[in-house]
């Protein structure tokens, strides 16, 4: 195992644990389905929080609520997207959606649960006042109109119109409905030690970009079972991607460039940020 592999696990069973943790003392079918949400997804988000709080000196303990809080938001965002209102979907991470498996209700509640209990975890780091302010008042951020439900709009919008999207169009959508989150998962570490975000938060631009290319390979060449989702809805669905603009070719180059610009302005924190350049490579040549 690769240090980028056993970070992303390790990342991923922190914040796991720290989400039972914080549900201790609930019962019943919404924490069942909280857990559920919350399980077998890869732990990208919260391993760039732990690794980008450990480039500034900020140990795992101190970092996993953040963690925690980051993934127990996206999968809110998931169990949402998967509803008959939205993309109508039946399987997620290789298992029956949580509306599927319980009801629609349950699964929006049990998303509306997800989302509050991010902020209350993620305001429990512990660090400065002000930093801690700016982690919970980012978040929102990236959460919200100016972010991945903003995204989500646009792409629901256009999806309503009919009328294919451009390729700045995508991009601009994506930057929200993906990249958001990973953007803010990306730069809670200089956040949290109160330090200049601008390194990786490039970093994270490109990366959130390369996973949706990425994604919308998956979607053209990847299978059911792997992917662990239906793939093929958005070609028989007419909708514009990365790759129905650029082509399957030139899409692969562009999420190998985007890549190798991750990569390099990660310069600044010389071999310290080895494991994020390997994060980068993940992204592009995923299978799921």
């Amino acid at each position: 195992m690769n240090s980028f592999a056993k970070a992303l696990k390790d990342a991923g069973v922190l914040a796991s644990s720290h989400i039972i943790k914080s549900l201790d003392g609930t019962t019943g079918p919404m924490r069942d389905a909280m857990l559920y949400a919350t399980t077998g997804g890869k732990g990208l988000r919260a391993f760039l929080v732990i690794e980008s709080a450990r480039l500034h000196g900020i140990t795992p303990a101190i970092a996993t609520p953040a963690a925690a809080g980051i993934e127990a938001l996206h999968a809110y965002s998931l169990v949402h997207d998967d509803l008959p209102c939205m993309d109508d979907d039946d399987l997620r991470r290789g298992q029956p959606t949580v509306h599927r498996k319980w009801d629609e209700a349950t699964a929006v509640l049990a998303g509306d649960a997800l989302q509050t209990l991010a902020f209350e975890m993620t305001a429990q780091t512990e660090c400065p006042d002000a930093a801690r302010l700016h982690l919970v008042t980012t978040l929102a951020q990236a959460a919200g109109v100016r972010g991945m439900v903003g995204g989500q709009a646009l792409d629901i919008a256009a999806e309503t119109a009919k009328t294919p999207l451009t390729l700045d169009e995508i991009t601009t959508l994506q930057a929200g409905k993906t990249g958001a989150l990973i953007e803010w998962s990306a730069t809670a570490g200089p956040i949290m030690a109160q330090a200049d975000t601008s390194a990786l938060g490039q970093y994270a631009r490109d990366l959130g970009l390369a996973f949706q290319i990425a994604d919308d390979i998956l979607d053209v060449e990847g299978d059911a079972e792997t992917v662990g989702k239906a793939v093929g809805k958005d070609a028989d669905a007419g909708k514009a991607t990365f790759v129905s603009l650029l082509g399957l070719d030139d899409a692969k180059a562009r999420a190998h460039d985007l890549m190798t610009s991750a990569c390099d302005v990660l310069s600044v924190y010389g071999n310290d940020a080895e494991t994020l350049r390997q994060a980068a490579k993940f992204v592009v040549t995923r299978k799921s």
